[in-house]
This record gives structure tokens, C-alpha cells and sequence, in this order.
């Protein structure tokens, strides 16, 4: 399909329901952006999935307001591939005996990956060393190739918690991390997608493993920023609406245990739970 640019736009602008990256004059359709508040998946009694808004303790859709403890909460997005950054906090590499990178470091987590708020996740059988790494989710808005950093913003959907469990056993003797990052339920996903304006640039990622803190630190201590994320990314690969980008881990990284609670919580986006087992 061949498309006519109008030369009066600028890179990264919106004309109708395309967006326009003047980098490589490639276009893709995209949906139309909207004003949303946190948006929340769920199953109500009836079995039926809905899309909702949560706010404070209840969660409404259309004109019917539900208990969030008697929904099922889904993943907030459906996304085709996880991207994931590893190594975006100074001090996470350091107790990783490993160096600060020069460019953001990218694997993929399959949609099998992802699980949602209130899921209890089955730990690789037979692996010792299964740890929880707490991370800020970007969920992405529209299909996009080739995004110049300073035109980031207007992909974005907005921002989620996330648990990037990892199985180092495997993951530090292969190159490829499928076994080690890849496996069912590797990525906790949730409980909402919170609009961007709501997540401070200072946002604080907490994480509580049976209600003790055991990371705790800023998006401000990124090594590489969302914008710049974005950018790499999108020169190699297409983002499509609904895919994540998870962007790194601070230090404190740990095992998991049959039987675990953890909780993610970041600032402006709300709390993340899930168990785990080995069963």
C-alpha cells in the first residue's frame, strides 16, 4: 500500500489515525488516541470480560460498579512480545558483576509470559535459584517503527507494574534466556494501565516479598530513559498496540520460594500482587 505524505507535517506527527515517523517515511495505522483513567481487564460473575476503569477501591464499566475482590483481574494488555531491558540501574549491574551498557540490552518475554494480578505463578520445577526482579511496565499505543526519542511520548498508553521472574539456573548458561527468562508466567503483569501524566518521572518501584521491602528505588535512576528505549527498539523491531516494554530492574533482585507473596508497587500506577508455587 502506498501512501501520500503531506510534507507540512512534522516527524512524528499525527494526521487522521497514522503515525508518521519521517526517519525511514515509514506509516503505520494506528488507533485513535483518547483520555482514559486507568484501565483494568476483568472477569465479572457472568464470565464475561470486561474493560473497566479502577479507581480508589471499586471498579466501574459502563454504569455498573464491581468489588475488585469479586473479579477475576486480568493482565491489563494483551500484548504480542514483552520487550525487556536488562542492566538500566547502575546499581543492579554492579551487584551483577557486570558492566554499565553502552545501549540499552534487549530480550523478549512471548505473550505465554505474561499473568496477571491475584495469579499464582508455577515456579521451572527443579530450579534452584528463580528470582523476582520488580520493573516499570510501558504499554504501547500504537503500531510504530522507527520513533525518534523526542517523538516517544505520543506512543505511549501508558504504565503498569511488572515482575520479570527469571531463572538463573538456565539464564547464566545460555546466551538466549528462553529457559531462563521465557517460561509460563514469567512476567506478572498489572493490575492496571495507568495514563502516563499520572507516573512522576521520580516514580518510586517498590517491592515487597511477604511484606518485606526488598527493593526500593526511582525511574529517575535509569540508566536509559523510556524515550531512549523507545528509539532503539523501534529501529530494529514494529511495536504493536498493546505491547509492553519492561525497563529494567534496581538492585535487590532474590530468590522466590514456594508459597511467596509479592507484591510491585509504583508510584502513580498502584500495587501488583501475585504468589508463586512449585507445584
Amino acid at each position: 500500500m502506498t501512501i501520500d505524505i503531506d510534507p507540512t507535517l512534522k516527524d512524528g506527527a499525527f494526521s487522521s489515525n497514522l503515525y508518521i515517523s519521517a526517519a525511514t517515511v515509514t506509516v503505520f495505522s494506528a488507533a485513535q488516541n483518547s483520555e482514559y483513567m486507568s484501565h483494568v481487564r476483568f472477569r465479572d460473575a457472568a464470565g464475561y470480560i470486561r474493560d473497566g476503569l479502577w479507581t480508589d477501591n471499586s471498579i466501574t464499566f459502563a454504569a455498573d460498579t464491581y468489588d475488585p475482590t469479586e473479579v477475576d483481574i486480568l493482565p491489563p494488555t494483551e500484548p504480542t512480545k514483552v520487550v525487556c531491558v536488562g542492566l538500566n540501574y547502575a546499581d543492579h549491574a554492579e551487584e551483577s558483576g557486570m558492566e554499565i551498557p553502552n545501549r540499552p540490552l534487549l530480550f523478549l518475554k512471548p505473550p505465554n509470559s505474561v499473568a496477571g494480578h491475584g495469579d499464582t505463578v508455577t515456579l521451572p520445577a527443579g530450579k534452584e535459584q528463580v528470582e523476582y526482579e520488580a520493573e516499570l511496565g510501558v504499554v504501547i499505543g500504537r503500531q510504530c517503527r522507527n520513533v525518534a526519542a523526542a517523538d516517544a511520548e505520543a506512543v505511549i498508553k501508558g504504565y503498569t507494574c511488572v515482575n520479570d521472574i527469571s531463572n538463573r539456573d538456565d539464564q547464566m548458561i545460555e546466551q538466549n534466556w528462553i529457559r531462563g527468562k521465557a517460561f509460563d508466567g514469567s512476567a506478572p503483569i498489572g493490575p492496571v494501565v495507568a495514563p502516563p501524566e499520572a507516573v512522576p518521572d521520580d516514580a518510586t518501584v517498590e517491592l515487597r516479598l511477604n511484606g518485606e521491602v526488598k527493593q526500593r528505588s526511582s525511574r529517575s535512576e535509569f540508566i536509559f530513559s523510556v524515550p531512549e528505549i523507545i528509539e532503539e527498539i523501534t529501529a530494529y523491531l514494529t511495536l504493536e498496540p498493546g505491547d509492553v516494554i519492561i525497563t529494567g530492574t534496581p538492585a535487590g533482585v532474590g530468590p522466590l520460594s514456594d508459597g511467596d507473596q509479592v507484591e510491585v508497587e509504583i508510584e502513580g500506577i498502584g500495587t501488583l500482587k501475585h504468589d508463586v508455587t512449585t507445584d
